[in-house]
C-alpha cells in the first residue's frame, strides 16, 4: 500500500500538484502558472505545448 496520494489539478491559469499522507495532511505542494495569449479582445488562448 502506499505511503501517499498525489492529487493534480490542472486549472485553466496553472497546473498545481499536492501530496498527502495516509492521513489526509498535505505534506507537500507545487504550482507552475500557464502563459495565457489574448489575441483580440474576448479571446484567450494556450499553448498547447506547455
Amino acid at each position: 500500500m502506499p505511503d501517499h496520494i498525489l492529487a493534480i489539478d490542472q486549472g485553466t491559469t496553472s497546473t498545481r500538484a499536492i501530496v498527502f499522507d495516509l492521513s489526509a495532511t498535505s505534506v507537500a505542494s507545487a504550482q507552475v502558472e500557464l502563459t495565457q495569449h489574448f489575441p483580440q479582445p474576448g479571446w484567450v488562448e494556450h499553448d498547447p505545448i506547455e
